[in-house]
């Protein structure tokens, strides 16, 4: 399913009015963590709780968030044994932003706004940095007239998706008594707190200026919001940041088309492919034509030709000329 296709409207559904509320149990969960970032991280570090954080930050930001909740269960652009799903999709979890349930809602609702010819600020990321990432990090939107949201009953229905929709918060646990066993309070704050503000306010902040600033090679007519890649973000946000090639192909698994987007999380997908793991991985040349998708630079049809050869997937990528 195309996550369009989760998102149904009738006469009258507006993308535009609507209010932006303080969301309690977002804001005290997200200031908590910044607090404890603040006022005791500093004082517990240590050259092995960075460690943790790193590696931590890496696995549920590469393996989780990207390939779990965005690439695979929110655009389904590549399959793989259940076992696989879940274990990234949980990884994504831990992340801190939201569960699964609520990741899809929460993407799709902005996916869907975007592409209409005007949305709510909030949507677009329109307004200035600071208010931006008030709104993002603490508030939630209540539109005036919103589409209907029809989540596949593959997920809703599906007993760990909900058990861990029910309690991602307290997921975190997981992880947190592990790691104060382990390595004590230094571990616990850095590895929970410090790794859930960078992941969730590194999140926002991408997603602030991919929006608003950086390359573009193709333009959605008629969109609300262009995407933009930055390339500075291209390593560390597992390939998340060469946002203009998703907004052109959402359903492509890979994001750095060319050979100077480094896509980490692509090269992990493909690793994955030729272990004989995954399969089904759709690329931007399995994809329909979009007559709205306008090249800016100069590529025949705006598209990059990519595929699949025997067990390889084609490495043959074209470098921007």
């Amino acid at each position: 399913m195309f996550n369009t296709e989760r998102v149904r409207t009738k006469t009258g559904t507006d993308a535009f009015a609507g209010r932006v509320l303080w969301s309690p149990s977002k804001s005290i969960w997200f200031l908590f963590h910044f607090l404890t970032l603040i006022l005791v991280a500093p004082f517990v570090a240590s050259v092995s709780s960075i460690a943790i954080f790193i590696v931590l930050t890496a696995v549920t930001l590469c393996f989780g968030h990207s390939l779990g909740m965005h690439r695979l269960l929110i655009h389904r652009s590549y399959e793989c044994p259940k076992w696989m799903e879940y274990l990234f999709v949980y990884l994504g979890t831990l992340v801190g932003m939201a569960g699964p349930i609520g990741m899809m809602r929460q993407h799709d609702l902005r996916d869907w706004a975007q592409r209409q010819t005007r949305c709510h600020d909030y949507l677009l990321h329109g307004s200035s940095m600071i208010k931006d990432g008030w709104w993002q990090l603490n508030c939630d939107l209540r539109l005036d007239n919103p589409p209907e949201f029809c989540i596949e009953e593959s997920v809703t229905s599906d007993p760990f998706y909900r058990f861990i929709e029910k309690t991602w918060m307290w997921q975190q646990l997981v992880l947190a008594v592990p790691l104060y066993w382990i390595g004590g309070l230094s571990w616990l704050v850095w590895g929970i707190s410090v790794r859930i503000v960078v992941s969730v306010g590194g999140h926002w902040f991408i997603g602030y200026f991919a929006h608003n600033h950086g390359e573009r090679t193709w333009r959605v007519d008629g969109a609300a919001v262009q995407g933009h890649n930055i390339r500075l973000a291209g390593l560390i946000s597992m390939g998340e940041a060469w946002h203009n090639n998703h907004h052109a192909y959402p359903r492509s698994a890979m994001l750095g088309l060319y050979t100077d987007e480094p896509d980490p999380g692509w090269w992990v997908l493909n690793a994955l492919y030729n272990l004989g793991i995954v399969k089904n991985i759709r690329l931007p040349s399995h994809l329909p034509p979009r007559p709205e998708l306008v090249s800016e630079r100069g590529d025949i049809d705006g598209r990059i030709e990519r595929g699949l050869e025997d067990c390889q997937i084609a490495t043959f990528i074209r470098g921007k000329g």
